[in-house]
């Protein structure tokens, strides 16, 4: 079968080096979870583990072996017989097993680390090849520290493992020290000077201690590189390793300048993110390139404008290409006139020019004091700029009783219409009797769907902003209350919930909401 030279082959590390990751250690169940949406996710190389390492990485490694039949499986073994002994073992029933064998190779690893020669490292590295290949003719060898190696004993190296029968031949920047445009000729230099080189696939390990692991892995496939060892998300040590996302993507959308593709089904790469962060608790940042939760969220005006006249103003690739649902319109205090009429307009109203600026002003007002703001918060401003009418019901007084030897009771007067009405009620706390207060005046009892309390500000004196969602005849209402009192505020929140719900009883039925 002709190789395709224009091919980019995936070999994921997650569960290897991105489990390395300070707190990132899963257990062997987690593992086979996460194999298997690498295996659903299309890459080339899973590498399962370091057996080696414990009992419970070889148990994992041996089980994703018998699970996974799509995706050759790796286990890392250091170059003596000891180790790759262990990794045969582990791997030996997968369906496409590899064995992958490193040692150092750089001066600085073999005089401090090591403490052996180049010709004994030398040595125990075509060993380790031979070795493995009695088990597998699938090996691959990695020089570990290749970028800051001498590049003649490099050369060597490389040609070396390759006529042992290595299949593979990593070239990792294993801390990350490279820069993209050495890197580059680094493996150039390798493609003009290993003789047998066209015998192996040449592939790429880079660490992103300066920010350059994606940069530099662009660099390598470049110039001849065409495996690539990445992690979801970008995990792995220290700063973590080059993300899969990023390099798969890059590849994908500049498919013009460099003509290569993997065979990644990128769908699948949100998802793949998600599980990742829910097995392990990282979080992804929020301007993470491709999966982080700001990918496709635009906030900017002028950006938002571009977006709802034509997508490609200002988004590279699609949301979906990566298995997000949708693009992402911030609403904020740099979004413009247009963004914040079609997102009213999602939600069903049709607004006119005149309430348009009401609104807007509104909603970059709101963007000053508070940082997300939601469909509620801008049904709350089209109620009071444009629907709201005198208020049902308003607060005029309020005594609340309360502690460990006492049945919290609340006193309250509501102005009704025209009418001062005033009653009691009883709870389990001094919220709950405030709530029991208002139903016996307003002879309402809708179904309380949420009740949250916030500070506004910081310190013993912050101002509470409590908010409360009642449903009514399939209706759901936010209504919201701020003041230095909570229970006051809590009062304040429900009373503002159903002068809205009244709101909804008069103009829902009467089909008067959608503005014409």
């Amino acid at each position: 079968m002709k190789k395709d030279k224009n091919r980019i082959y995936i070999f994921d590390t997650t569960l290897r080096d991105g489990e390395q990751s300070p707190g990132a250690s899963m257990n062997p169940k987690e593992k086979i979870i996460i194999a298997k949406q690498l295996e659903n996710l299309g890459v080339d190389i899973i590498e399962a583990g370091f057996p080696i390492a414990s009992e419970g990485d070889f148990d994992a490694v041996r089980q994703i072996s018998r699970e996974i039949k799509k995706c050759q499986v790796a286990g890392l073994a250091r170059a003596n017989k000891t180790d790759i002994d262990r990794a045969w073992q582990a791997i030996k029933v997968a369906a496409q097993p590899r064995i992958h064998t490193f040692i150092s190779s750089s001066d600085i690893h073999l005089k401090y680390q090591l403490k052996k020669t180049r010709e004994q490292v030398l040595k125990e590295a075509i060993a380790a090849v031979t070795l493995a290949c009695s088990y597998t003719d699938n090996v691959e060898f990695s020089a570990m520290d290749a970028t800051r190696t001498d590049r003649d004993y490099l050369v060597k190296m490389v040609e070396a493992v390759i006529a042992a029968g290595a299949k593979t031949v990593n070239i990792p920047d294993t801390v990350g020290y490279a820069i993209p445009d050495e890197y580059g000729r680094l493996i150039a230099y390798l493609f003009a000077n290993v003789k047998n080189i066209d015998d192996a696939t040449i592939a790429v390990h880079c660490h992103n201690d300066l920010g350059m692991a994606v940069a530099n892995s662009l660099a390598a496939v470049a110039n001849g590189a065409r495996q690539v060892e990445c992690t979801v998300n970008g995990i792995g040590e220290r700063a973590g390793n080059t993300a899969m996302e990023e390099i798969v993507m890059a590849l994908q959308t500049r498919h013009d300048l460099f003509g290569l593709h993997t065979n990644i089904k990128t769908e699948q790469i949100f998802k793949t993110s998600r599980l990742l962060t829910q097995i392990t608790g990282i979080p992804v940042q929020p301007n993470k390139a491709i999966v982080g939760a700001n990918a496709f969220a635009h906030e900017s005006g002028i950006h938002q404008d571009g977006l709802i006249k034509e997508k490609s103003t200002y988004e590279i690739m699609t949301p979906q290409s990566v298995g997000i649902t949708d693009t992402h319109i911030v609403l904020g205090k740099h979004s413009g006139r247009n963004a914040i009429a079609q997102h009213y307009k999602k939600m069903g109203y049709d607004l006119a020019e005149d309430q348009l600026s009401k609104i807007a002003a509104r909603v970059k007002d709101l963007a000053d004091i508070k940082k997300d703001i939601y469909d509620e918060d801008l049904e709350a401003i089209l109620y009071e700029e444009i629907y709201r009418g005198k208020d049902k019901y308003t607060l005029v007084y309020l005594n609340v009783v309360s502690g460990n030897v006492a049945i919290p009771t609340a006193t309250m007067e509501l102005q009704v219409d025209k009418e001062v009405v005033r009653d009691a009620g009883f709870g389990n706390g001094p919220v709950d009797a405030t709530f029991a207060a208002i139903r016996n005046i307003t002879k309402t009892n809708y179904q309380l769907l949420k009740y949250a309390v916030n500070a506004i500000t910081g310190g013993s004196d912050a101002q509470g902003e409590v908010t409360v969602q009642l449903r009514y005849d399939g209706y759901s209402v936010i209504g919201r209350g701020a003041h230095p009192d909570v229970i006051v505020a809590s009062a304040k929140a429900y009373i503002n919930a159903l002068n809205r719900l009244e709101f909804l009883q008069e103009n829902v039925k009467a089909k008067k909401v959608k503005v014409e």
